[in-house]
């Protein structure tokens, strides 16, 4: 079975787009983010941006193999604003991404009907105006290591051309001897090979950093 590791989503988060439907004004934001934490603080500076707007709409997805969403009708009619936004996320295939939709009324009710248009066009039009890009899904070893054994793990991650993340040097409490720990990164599709190569090496330890 051919193992997926790839995922699109955006680096940057680009200009507001506006979207005007019967004198009601759609501003469509789309922002990079990896937890829901961000979300607050975005929507904070988009309120500040936006003093006279009265919905601040939004979908989220986060994850790659365990997927989190929400869509947010923030005072809307159900499933008219949230539901239309995140629909386009799922339209153009992206993850780890947030839209947000800021109306100002105009004046003229668009009922439920014609909010679901206009949410899901201003989504989109913010989607079109976004750079998106494929990324890995990548997996993280820490290796650990007797000194000695440098030149055995160095010559795998050259061999493999594997990323190195971090490395550093502990002294074992026993031995007084120097440690060698080394975080590495791979594609998920090389990751049971990699785990393998270094688990069958003698006094190296490899474990999925978390």
């Amino acid at each position: 079975m051919k193992i997926k590791d790839t995922y699109n989503t955006i680096e940057t988060a680009p200009e507001g787009i506006l979207f005007k439907e019967k004198s009601s004004k759609f501003f469509s934001y789309a922002f990079p983010i990896q937890s829901e934490e961000e979300l607050k603080p975005i929507i904070d500076d988009l309120r500040k941006k936006h003093p006279h707007a009265g919905h601040f709409c939004y979908a989220y997805q986060i994850g790659t193999d365990i997927i989190a969403y929400r869509a947010n009708d923030d005072g809307e009619p159900s499933n008219s604003a949230g539901m239309p936004i995140y629909g386009q996320i799922q339209s153009f295939g992206v993850t780890n991404i947030l839209v947000v939709v800021v109306r100002i009324f105009g004046g003229t009710k668009l009922g439920v009907g014609g909010l679901i248009s206009a949410y899901k066009t201003a989504a989109q039009l913010s989607l079109e105006n976004c750079e998106i890009v494929e990324k890995t899904i990548d997996v993280h070893y820490q290796i650990s290591f007797d000194y000695k054994n440098m030149n055995k793990v160095m010559r795998v991650i050259k061999e493999k051309k594997l990323d190195i993340v971090s490395q550093e040097m502990e002294i074992n409490e026993d031995t007084a001897l120097p440690i060698g720990l080394i975080e590495v990164k791979t594609r998920k599709k090389n990751a049971e090979m990699i785990f393998d190569i270094f688990n069958s090496i003698f006094e190296i330890d490899i474990k999925i950093k978390e």
